[in-house]
């Protein structure tokens, strides 16, 4: 991967920053997820058994979705200096294959004692319809590094 994850410092980050980018959902990455997590249930990797299902096709793993808010914190707010916290999930709709999504966070609060930022974050479908939402609470660290 080329690209470089921001370097927010603490004293940086502002309410309202915002940050997003989109995923295209395709086969390869429901497999590649399938194989990682070990959750080779039908609903995700069995297309027979999906159609049938109420849903009508396979559906992505919600937690694939869940995902990518570790790569809104780990490379965009606040990217280098990131140390996740905690994560809240609310599964709105399901995400099927060809669906592009688009993942997006908001800091909406700080906290200089803890240096713990909240990031409300969230994953919508090309339609703009909300599949998975929640709030991220991220420690922001210091870069001792240089």
């Amino acid at each position: 991967m080329t690209e470089q994850p921001t370097e927010y410092k603490f004293d940086e980050i502002k309410l309202g920053i915002k940050a997003q980018f989109a995923v295209k959902i395709d086969e390869s990455i429901i497999n590649e997820f399938a194989r990682i997590s070990g959750d080779h249930n039908p609903l995700h990797v069995d297309e027979r058994y999906a159609v049938k299902t109420q849903f009508g096709k396979r559906v992505c793993h919600g937690m694939l979705l869940a995902s990518f808010f570790s790569r809104l914190v780990g490379m965009y707010i606040p990217g280098k200096n990131s140390l996740y916290f905690s994560q809240t999930l609310n599964f709105q709709l399901p995400c099927f294959v060809g669906d592009e999504v688009i993942i997006e966070g908001e800091v909406i609060d700080t906290s200089r004692s803890t240096r713990i930022i909240t990031i409300k974050t969230a994953a919508y479908n090309q339609l703009g319809k909300c599949l998975v939402d929640g709030i991220a609470k991220v420690i922001v660290r210091e870069d001792n590094s240089k």
